[in-house]
């Protein structure tokens, strides 16, 4: 089982970035396909970007393909993804998933652990 806890996130002006971070307690990290998702007040849950067990497949939402960048490090347990450019709708709560399977996904279903989730607000 993983825990994961994100941080990074914060206000930022439109067109700067941030950087956020989910660590993971698990000693099998490795073996975990990662996601990104973001859940903005009044909407659903959506993807944001996945990553794959090596960091050598990566899959962005439309919305943040160019702007925002996921990257992993397996030997501290962490995942980042890099925004930049960032606009005011990308102000959400940001969540790290873990899944199980193998390849990566861009449904939430399909994810077996979640963090806490970040705040990042984008000001205009």
């Amino acid at each position: 089982q993983a825990q994961l806890v994100e941080s990074g996130g914060g206000l930022v002006q439109a067109g700067g970035s941030l950087r956020l971070s989910c660590a993971a307690s698990s000693r099998t990290f490795n073996s975990y396909a990662m996601g990104w998702f973001r859940q903005a007040p009044g909407k659903e849950r959506e993807f944001v970007a996945a990553i794959g067990r090596s960091g050598g497949w990566t899959y962005y939402a439309d919305s943040v393909k160019g702007r925002f960048t996921i990257s992993r490090d397996n030997a501290k347990n962490t995942v980042y993804p890099q925004m930049n450019s960032l606009k005011p709708e990308d102000t959400a709560v940001y969540y790290c998933a873990a899944r199980t399977s193998t390849g990566i996904d861009d449904r939430a279903r399909s994810y077996d652990y979640w963090g806490q989730g970040t705040q990042v607000t984008v000001s205009a």
